[in-house]
């Protein structure tokens, strides 16, 4: 098997050609390879260019490890040589053990995100890479995500106040990321977490190698999660067709006709209702495994044109006269007893 290449200057303008209009852009750069190469290549590419975006390397600092403070001072050399800016912002606050991954990785991009904000960055780009999309494949099959979940990473992202995320090198391995920078003998750091086999990622990370022996490799699985945003993609417009039957009777009440429901596709009908359900309602996504359930028991009650009512997420969802009615569900007693908590922003 001959080694990786590092990725050529010709394939650094192509990853970011879409970015050159971008007033600024934020790199998420936390000083292991993948990040390295993103803040080098990004670098190399906004030097060749006589016009282009600000670039700001941003580096979260979670608090979690005492060599994170040395750590993002060496991102800081590094981009300073390269004549990038940097910024490390921190993640205060109480840090639990429990889900402190997944906790850790939302604190990261609110924290970048405001960031790009504070510097008028409309892209912040992170340096995830076809291993990466392999393993979040992995990670969604295990736990029953459906086809948008299994859809995985995208390379481009609408995010809030007009922001986006990219993903230039989700169509490049770790192997020829690790390449460039050899090439050019630049250092890195390694997380320790990234080894650390009580995290569930890093033990699929350590199953992928036997995966793909058996022909479930990186490249696989990437394709794999290609066709999913495509048949994602098609099943959003079939929904899109339909969304505008959904009518509004009287103030709070969303309403579909239960014959139009009898005829969808099942995945159809189950995101439309998961639509109205996620509008009415009050308690956040709708999780799939019950809107599954409650889509075929609703399915049932309508094929029996016998009366139906349930709530989910917030959400009352009734059938009665050939029509199916979603709003907010009446508050359960227990909430009426206990005050409402002020969250941030109220």
């Amino acid at each position: 098997m001959s080694a990786a290449e590092p990725v050529s200057d010709k394939e650094a303008d192509l990853l970011f050609a879409d970015l050159s209009a971008a007033p600024a852009v934020v790199l998420a750069v936390s000083g292991g390879p993948d990040s390295t190469a993103l803040l080098v290549l990004a670098a190399r590419w906004r030097k060749r260019r006589r016009k282009g975006p600000a670039l700001v390397a941003v580096t979260v600092d979670h608090g979690l490890r005492p060599e994170a403070a040395r750590e993002a001072l060496a991102v800081k050399k590094l981009a300073t040589s390269l004549g990038v800016a940097h910024r490390t912002v921190r993640w205060k606050g109480v840090k639990s053990s429990t889900g402190i991954q997944a906790r850790a990785r939302t604190a990261r991009y609110d924290l970048l995100a405001k960031e790009a904000q504070r510097c008028g960055a409309t892209h912040l780009l992170t340096a995830h890479t076809r291993d990466d999309q392999a393993e979040t494949v992995m990670f969604r099959l295990a736990r029953g995500s459906g086809i948008m979940g299994l859809g995985a990473m995208e390379r481009l992202r609408p995010l809030p106040d007009r922001q986006w995320l990219v993903r230039p090198f989700l169509d490049l391995t770790k192997a020829r990321l690790l390449a460039t920078l050899a090439a050019r003998r630049i250092g890195f750091t390694d997380d320790p977490s990234n080894i650390d086999p009580k995290y569930t990622r890093v033990r699929w990370r350590v199953l992928m190698p036997s995966l793909a022996d058996e022909g479930l490799h990186a490249d696989r699985l990437a394709t794999f999660a290609g066709r999913m945003r495509r048949a994602n993609a098609a099943i959003d417009t079939l929904v899109g067709g339909v969304i505008h039957r959904v009518t509004a009777p009287k103030a709070g009440v969303l309403a579909l006709d239960a014959g139009l429901f009898a005829e969808l596709p099942e995945e159809v009908a189950l995101r439309l209702l998961g639509h109205m359900i996620s509008a009415a309602g009050n308690e956040g996504e709708v999780e799939l495994g019950k809107l599954e359930s409650l889509v075929l028991a609703l399915a049932e009650a309508v094929a029996a044109n016998a009366r139906f009512r349930r709530t989910l997420a917030g959400a009352m969802i009734t059938f009665a006269q050939d029509r199916i009615a979603v709003e907010r569900a009446p508050m359960r007693r227990n909430q009426a007893k206990k005050p409402q908590k002020l969250r941030s922003g109220d």
